[in-house]
């Protein structure tokens, strides 16, 4: 059975940084794409970042240059670094696993999720 566990979210002023990992197990995460995704109150779940199997990285446009996905194949984690944040970062952000090793933007791509964590960004 898979399990991915999110880990690091809270509370932070503009412009601060913080760090998210997932922590996966029940599967290597080496052979998968794995994705973060978040959902802000009352919007639809959104694409963040996904970092493929042979190093190839995405990242939506609103987090580009602030944010970097990183993943550690040994220890079958993947991280999330954010920084410079904005109160329009705010949202609950989700691991997840994609279903090869590669994966597009859209929520179908992935396979197994995480139960989330709270990322709050006050102004």
């Amino acid at each position: 059975q898979v399990q991915l566990v999110e880990s690091g979210g809270g509370l932070v002023q503009a412009g601060g940084s913080l760090r998210l990992s997932c922590a996966a197990s029940g599967r290597t995460l080496s052979s998968y794409a794995m994705g973060w995704l978040r959902q802000a109150p009352g919007k639809e779940r959104e694409f963040v970042a996904s970092s493929w199997v042979h190093g190839y990285k995405d990242y939506a446009d609103p987090v580009k240059g602030r944010f970097t996905v990183s993943r550690d194949n040994a220890q079958n984690t993947v991280d999330l670094q954010m920084n410079s944040l904005k109160p329009e970062d705010t949202a609950v952000y989700y691991c997840a696993m994609g279903r090869r090793g590669w994966s597009l933007k859209s929520q179908g791509e992935y396979e197994y999720w995480g139960r989330g964590t709270r990322v709050t960004v006050s102004s």
